[in-house]
């Protein structure tokens, strides 16, 4: 899916060369790796559980390198990267009250 989704952004853009293609299934799992001439490049690997690894990678129009690292396994899908969003801290004030609510649970 992951090479589909980059063939269909290379064929909205200018004439991008494939340099490596590989698609191999096995009946222990899969390896699988695409690199444009364009910077453009994924790949992944899995086993017969249907546990994924795998990274995508482009430069965006600003000429931002993008990296993407991730795992796909029982807990889900798990993407990690320097320009994923991140949530914002916890204030001060709720850690101090979980800390008092773990300090003095109720007496029901």
């Amino acid at each position: 899916m992951l090479v589909c989704s980059l063939a269909a952004l290379v064929a909205a853009n200018a004439v991008v060369e494939v340099k490596e293609l590989v698609n191999e299934v096995n009946p222990d799992g899969f390896q699988s790796r695409l690199i444009l001439d364009d910077g453009t490049a994924a790949s992944a690997s899995g086993d017969v559980h249907g546990n994924i690894d795998g990274v995508f990678e482009w430069v965006s129009p600003e000429g931002v390198h993008v990296r993407v690292n991730y795992k796909a396994d029982e807990n889900g899908y798990q993407p990690q990267s320097d320009l994923l969003p991140t949530p914002p801290p916890i204030p001060d004030a709720i850690l101090k009250a979980i800390a008092y609510i773990q300090a003095n649970p109720s007496k029901n």
